[in-house]
């Protein structure tokens, strides 16, 4: 808990598996840079259950996007680069994966529990170019980069930006370009460098939370304005569904993720400004690990052979591209 925050108890309505919703009790920090947030919402959701089908949460049911399956590519082993594999990773035949699948369309969970995204089929690709088989263990975001460090996990997969702070911890392999992007509700326009004042809603531990609204807030407080009030969520969907509510003025994440709230939406959300803030997001290694050189290599094989481009097309994400990875691309 940290200065300045309100804690607030609050009963919820929360759907468990698809099954009926459930009252749960929660207690909320809200403003509070240092602590996680708690996964809520107010009781008035039971007067809006019908927005939350609509509301981007973790069903791929769309029509015009992928199926709920990994269906990209299929790639094939190469010898030559699954031969640079660390030996104790070869000889286990798998490739042991940290990720928190909250965070659509990236990682997620399907209906059934699989965990699916964009991020999932680029790394299956990746591990059966080097001969192996990902397994996906679900884990606590701010838990994956330590658990990296004490070897439980061979890579981290959660949609990190790979910056020079993170750096010092591990080592990350870049695969694609994301910027971060507001999201509001059509007709109550906010501007993202001006929301002094504002709620807010974000994932709890992203760079939105901890680098972009600190920035925002103290250059309210320094003009004399009011602070942002950051609504801060365990998952992006809770996130997503605090703006459609009207629980929060509007949610800033990554933009592919924020573009993707927006499709599912059903026209409940529309973009608030441009992408701004452009920075790489990377696969985290061990440092030192020689299984980055096996990563970058692999990715440089599927975005010569055209995988990579398929795989980013099945998800929407070509705008995020990139043509050359590389360890440790952090530019800030």
């Amino acid at each position: 808990m940290c200065a300045g925050s309100t804690v607030v108890n609050v009963s919820h309505l929360e759907q468990i598996n698809d099954g009926p919703m459930q009252k749960v009790e929660a207690t909320v920090s809200i403003g509070c840079q240092s602590s996680r947030g708690k996964v809520w919402r107010f009781a008035v959701v039971f007067a809006a259950i019908g927005a939350l089908a609509l509301s981007g949460c973790t069903k791929n049911t769309d029509s015009s996007g992928p199926t709920t399956s990994t269906t990209a590519v299929a790639a094939a082993k190469v010898d030559s680069i699954a031969a640079t594999v660390p030996e104790n990773i070869k000889s286990s035949g798998k490739l042991v994966v940290g990720t928190d699948p909250t965070y659509p369309p990236n990682e997620y969970k399907d209906e059934g529990g699989k965990i699916i995204g964009f991020d999932v089929d680029l790394v299956n690709a990746i591990a059966a170019t080097l001969g192996l088989t990902a397994e996906y263990r679900p884990s606590a975001f701010d838990k994956i980069i330590p658990s990296i460090q004490g070897g439980a996990f061979n890579v981290g997969m959660s949609s990190f930006t790979d910056s020079k702070e993170r750096e010092q911890q591990v080592d990350f392999v870049t695969y694609f370009s994301a910027g971060s992007l507001w999201a509001q509700r059509p007709g109550s326009p906010i501007d993202p460098n001006n929301a002094c004042g504002k709620k807010v809603a974000v994932q709890a531990t992203t760079v939105q939370e901890t680098d972009e609204l600190p920035a925002k807030n103290k250059a309210c407080t320094d003009a004399g304005k009011p602070a942002i009030q950051v609504l801060k969520f365990d998952a992006q969907p809770d996130a997503t569904n605090a703006v459609i509510l009207g629980q929060a003025d509007a949610m800033t994440a990554d933009s592919p993720v924020t573009s993707y709230a927006i499709k599912k939406s059903d026209g409940k959300l529309e973009a608030a400004g441009e992408i701004f803030d452009s920075a790489p997001y990377g696969l985290a290694v061990q440092k030192g690990s020689p299984l980055a050189q096996s990563l970058q290599q692999a990715l440089q094989h599927l975005i010569d052979s055209g995988e990579y481009k398929t795989i980013a097309a099945n998800w929407g994400a070509e705008q995020g591209m990139i043509d050359k990875p590389v360890i440790n691309g952090a530019t800030s």
